[in-house]
């Protein structure tokens, strides 16, 4: 189906039609997006993504994968081996280039009882592996990526894809969560060795479920140090969330008015994250809090 028509993934509020002729894309696809298959014929999509070989003479003895949106390449090509986290890379982009209709912050979310708990970072914050050993231990995945804020009602969209770990990440969630499906390990990436988790099914199954925004934890990875979660201050919080915000610029006002309502509405923390359990168990308490 991928070499032909393609295939029409439906990603909360995206549908994403992906053709491609690399097996290695139809076996990450076949475990990651299985449950998110449309029928071939869906007739809209949001993007229409194309990953294959790159073409030239290179190809013969370095192949290289490109990805493609609407016919045109907006990167470099990667090695033929880091074709699915090129994919999600790519796709990240796609959402962040075109879904202006939300405030779009880089944050993991996830959800107890429909009330979300936002982990807005940088790359090396923490937030995926916060994110996937909350979701396997009975919260709800919407994202890994992006927190998408409805500028109409303030809600919270989910957006579930495979959460991308990385490095000493990907041993920690596979020892201390054996039930974890994980694709294949990919080394050398920019990002190092990288592996992508599946989301549950329970956090597939309600992709179209909104969540109420409730807790803003910003994470700081501190190997060295305690974990610690310590009430922010509104104002450094709204602050730091718009530096965390991919349009935060680009919706002007209406970003600016969408980003004051949602620390209205959360509890705002900061997080210092060294052991896994101690901080699982700091933000599981949360919810206990009245």
């Amino acid at each position: 189906m991928l070499r032909a028509q393609g295939a029409a993934l439906e990603i909360g509020p995206f549908i994403v039609r992906l053709r491609s002729r690399l097996p290695a894309m139809a076996e990450s696809i076949g475990l990651h997006y299985a449950e998110q298959l449309l029928p071939a014929d869906t007739p809209f999509c949001d993007f229409h993504v194309r990953l294959d070989r790159a073409p030239g003479v290179r190809g013969v003895w370095r192949p290289q994968a490109r990805f493609y949106l609407d016919g045109s390449s907006p990167f470099k090509p990667l090695p033929l081996a880091q074709a699915f986290p090129l994919f999600e890379w790519g796709l990240n982009w796609c959402i962040a280039q075109h879904g202006h209709h939300y405030l779009m912050i880089h944050a993991a979310v996830v959800a107890r009882d429909d009330r979300a708990l936002i982990l807005p970072g940088a790359p090396g914050a923490g937030k995926s592996t916060l994110a996937a050993a909350l979701a396997l231990s009975g919260w709800r995945l919407l994202s890994d990526e992006f927190a998408l804020l409805s500028l109409e009602d303030g809600m919270l969209s989910p957006l579930p894809r495979p959460v991308s770990l990385k490095n000493q990440a990907i041993p920690l969630i596979r020892e201390r969560f054996p039930q974890a499906v994980l694709g294949r390990s990919t080394h050398d990436t920019t990002k190092g060795t990288v592996a992508h988790l599946k989301p549950p099914e329970e956090s597939i199954a309600r992709s179209q479920v909104p969540a109420q925004p409730a807790w803003l934890v910003f994470p700081r990875f501190a190997p060295e140090g305690k974990d610690a979660l310590r009430p922010m201050p509104k104002a450094h919080s709204l602050l730091t969330l718009a530096d965390a915000a991919f349009n935060y610029s680009v919706l002007g006002g209406q970003g600016f008015e969408a980003a004051a309502d949602l620390i209205d509405r959360c509890a705002c923390f900061e997080l210092d994250y060294a052991d896994l359990d101690r901080s699982l168990h700091a933000l599981t308490a949360l919810t206990d809090a009245p």
